[in-house]
């Protein structure tokens, strides 16, 4: 079994051009139209039972809207976390909408919604967040969106997960895409309450830092992940597979650790 704690998809009027903006910023061809039926039609292909879309809210006005879809598209196939965009004014009340239209988390992207992960006015958030029972996941390290500052730094994690004990943290693209010695000296192996995904990393990681992190962070708070349709899931599967584990460990990594966190 296989379950990819991170892809991507929208509703169906916007899939097209959404898909078209985020080709052109990347550089990288898309592998699927962004709608959730070529994203079911895709995961059969690549062998994944169940997927975990993961929305971005880029103003505040799209939380209501993007949350209300991501609870429609929830099915056997699709687990669907919420989208909360910093420092809202409702941002507390959407929180506990989140809960009620049972999403599974809450997805926050900083270089996208330009805020520091450790910026103490995003505290009561994550307190309200882990009182719901709520995991939060951001996009970390470098992305094709960045300026000259990079928000989603391994520090600056550090620093929020330290300041948040009990809320559960997960951090893309293994903590901090293209950022791999700040995340060995930041986060692997430092908190027990954070889990680092292994989205995207095909193009970006070699094999031997995955390993290092993944030890470092033992297979326990690893998560897979595909960052699909911008990476195929058996790629990242082939790299996992590769690596000196054990057959357990990489049953954690690939649904396990996925089944246990969100419950089901």
């Amino acid at each position: 079994m296989i379950i990819d704690f991170h892809t991507h998809a929208f509703t169906d009027s916007v899939a097209g051009k959404a898909i078209s903006s985020l080709s052109e910023t990347s550089g990288i061809a898309p592998l699927t139209d962004g709608t959730v039926k070529n994203l079911i039609e895709f995961m059969s292909k690549e062998g994944v039972e169940k997927s975990v879309i993961l929305p971005v809210a880029t103003k505040p006005s799209q939380q209501i809207t993007i949350n209300n879809w991501a609870s429609s598209v929830s099915d056997e196939h699709i687990i669907s976390f919420g989208t909360l965009f910093p420092f809202s004014d409702n941002i507390l009340e959407e929180a506990e909408r989140i809960k009620s239209l049972g999403l599974h988390g809450v997805k926050f992207h900083c270089e996208y919604q330009k805020f520091f992960p450790d910026e103490p006015d995003m505290y009561p958030v994550y307190q309200k967040l882990a009182e719901l029972g709520l995991p939060v996941i951001f996009h970390g390290g470098w992305d094709p969106v960045s300026t000259d500052i990079i928000y989603a730094t391994p520090e600056r994690f550090a620093k929020a997960i330290s300041d948040n004990p009990k809320l559960t943290f997960i951090i893309a693209h293994l903590g901090g895409m293209k950022m791999w010695e700040d995340v060995e000296k930041h986060l692997a192996g430092k908190f027990d309450n954070l889990y680092l995904d292994t989205s995207c990393l095909s193009r970006y990681i070699a094999p031997e830092t995955l390993y290092n992190i993944i030890r470092l962070h033992t297979p326990d708070k690893i998560l897979f992940g595909s960052d699909s349709p911008w990476d195929k899931p058996s790629d990242i599967t082939v790299m996992i597979n590769n690596l000196p584990l054990s057959d357990s460990e990489k049953e954690k990594i690939f649904y396990l650790n996925a089944k246990k966190l969100l419950n089901i």
